[in-house]
């Protein structure tokens, strides 16, 4: 089946403190954005890139491309006013068929087997989302009181979240809701069922200085 995937970087940067957006900072001398879509590029370079890039950002990363010889075939849409209008924009570019991954420019550590997990998976069942284990001890908080929760019950998602084109068009097609933290709240939404795959725990979403330290040592091993 065709693959599509959308690549959402829509970040502002607050949470690292500084005023480059968190995907134009680089690792290992390269821009994250641009590791982020080399490593579907490498799994297939076939795959139609959808880049989702705030309209403000876009002169900056068209800048950093010339500087970098960054020369990946992708088509550009302009972000939303939340991660919901964004992808919703980036669906406008994409074809009707075949299978439509999204995805977060902030995490270029996902791996092939991964990427190959859920486009296979997404083939036959509709929906998939990458997802790995709580390994820390976790609590309910409800006000002042609080209690331990069997971590074995939870799971911390990750992308890409891959489905049917037609499904997550359908999808999007939804009014906006609060409750839309990711692409599989969105599918659920309609009724539609998710399935879960193994994700790889490199697989970090770049947010925090100190996940800028923990970036530059995996793009290192």
């Amino acid at each position: 089946m065709k693959k599509q995937l959308i690549v959402v970087a829509g970040g502002r940067g607050l949470r690292m403190g500084g005023e480059i957006p968190k995907q134009f900072l680089p690792v290992n001398g390269k821009p994250v954005l641009m590791l982020t879509l080399e490593a579907f590029h490498r799994f297939d370079p076939e795959m139609i890139l959808i880049l989702v890039l705030p309209h403000e950002q876009q002169a900056y990363w068209s800048q950093l491309c010339c500087e970098y010889c960054f020369e990946l075939p992708y088509r550009l849409a302009d972000g939303g006013e939340t991660r919901f209008h964004s992808v919703k924009n980036g669906l406008l570019l994409a074809d009707d068929d075949g299978l439509i991954g999204v995805h977060d420019g902030v995490r270029p550590f996902v791996s092939q087997e991964v990427i190959a997990c859920c486009y296979d998976s997404a083939s036959k069942m509709k929906a998939v989302i990458p997802v790995i284990d709580v390994v820390e001890t976790v609590r309910r908080v409800d006000g002042e009181q609080s209690v331990t929760v069997d971590r074995n019950n939870y799971k911390l998602v990750q992308t890409p979240q891959v489905f049917i084109a037609e499904l997550l068009k359908q999808a999007y097609r939804q009014e906006y809701s609060p409750l839309f933290t990711d692409d599989a709240s969105v599918v659920e939404a309609l009724g539609e069922k998710v399935t879960l795959v193994p994700g790889n725990r490199e697989n970090i979403k770049i947010t925090t200085p100190f996940d800028m330290i923990i970036a530059n040592a995996l793009a290192n091993v």
